[in-house]
């Protein structure tokens, strides 16, 4: 299966936008057909990452879903393609990790599931969270503090054993990115989707930000007033690198 991509021109950057239901659809498509798949997300982050990051960039062109997480990335794809087509609300087409996994019980045949990131208690209040969502299904997890070659070496033989069908693999961006792309030919197949905080989020232990804020593009403030230290660089600071990144690959574009 594959998807089309859509361009966001001014970020220079492609993804697929679905909404939730259509996502449920592509992961129920993936895990009938098997083989290794990877979901991932475009945020303002990510974009600077891409236009700095060779390897990234080359890990996000090969994914085989990139979703719109982050709403200036949603508005500037809204813009250039003339407000999602008229496919339905713009808003709809924003998936952070949040959004579509306690959709997950409306996979077709996922059975299994792997949770892989976080500290121990907050793996384990997602595994349990995902138990309810999915009754029947077997989840497992693996927490992911102190990530290094040897823990890494562990999961993908956890993993290995397990056979999951989906991966929620949560170490913050770019470890996340960088784990599935080194380990691209040794992970067993499976769909792998890149979920940052989500673990931490869908466990209680990080408060999400009402729907209403994030509907309105404001999560950034609300993730800057919990966690200033953490997110202050990428609210004031990352944006003018972005553009500084996409004011050089223009000029270089010109003859």
């Amino acid at each position: 299966m594959t998807l089309e991509r859509q361009p966001v021109s001014f970020l220079d950057v492609d993804a697929t936008p679905l909404t939730v239901p259509e996502l449920t659809a592509v992961l129920g498509a993936f895990i009938a057909e098997g083989g290794t798949k990877f979901v991932v997300g475009h945020n303002l982050h990510s974009v600077t990452l891409l236009h700095s990051d060779p390897a990234f960039r080359s890990f996000y062109e090969n994914s085989d879903v990139v979703l719109i997480d982050g709403a200036p990335v949603l508005w500037l794809w809204a813009k250039a393609c003339g407000e999602g087509g008229g496919a339905g609300p713009v808003m709809d087409y924003r998936l952070g990790s949040t959004d579509w996994i306690p959709a997950l019980g409306g996979v077709a045949g996922l059975e299994r599931i792997a949770v892989i990131g976080a500290g121990a208690v907050a793996n384990a209040g997602a595994v349990a969270k995902l138990r309810q969502i999915i009754p029947g299904a077997s989840v497992e997890g693996m927490p992911g503090e102190g990530w290094n070659a040897d823990v890494e070496e562990a999961a993908v033989e956890w993993l290995s054993g397990f056979r999951p069908q989906l991966v929620l693999l949560g170490l913050g961006m770019p470890l996340q990115e960088q784990v599935l792309a080194r380990r691209r030919g040794t992970l067993p197949p499976a769909v792998y989707c890149a979920v940052g905080g989500a673990i931490e989020q869908i466990a209680g232990v990080q408060k999400l930000a009402p729907r209403w804020i994030g509907r309105l593009g404001l999560e950034w403030a609300w993730r800057l007033m919990l966690h200033p230290q953490r997110v202050a660089y990428r609210v004031f600071v990352e944006p003018w690198v972005l553009l500084g990144l996409l004011l050089r690959r223009r000029l270089r574009r010109k003859p």
